[in-house]
């Protein structure tokens, strides 16, 4: 981690957190939601 700039929320992500996500993505509240990709990496990985 240290070589990726470490973890900039000070943490991994809980497997709780995770779960949290694919409740929501699997709820009617995201039937509009598509082909999206989601990280869950504590912001590890810059993105764009």
């Amino acid at each position: 981690m240290n070589a990726l700039g470490g973890i900039p929320i000070g943490r991994p992500a809980w497997p709780e957190e995770v779960a949290e996500l694919v409740a929501f993505l699997a709820s009617e509240r995201a039937t509009s939601i598509h082909g999206s990709e989601y990280l869950i990496d504590g912001g590890t990985v810059p993105t764009v």
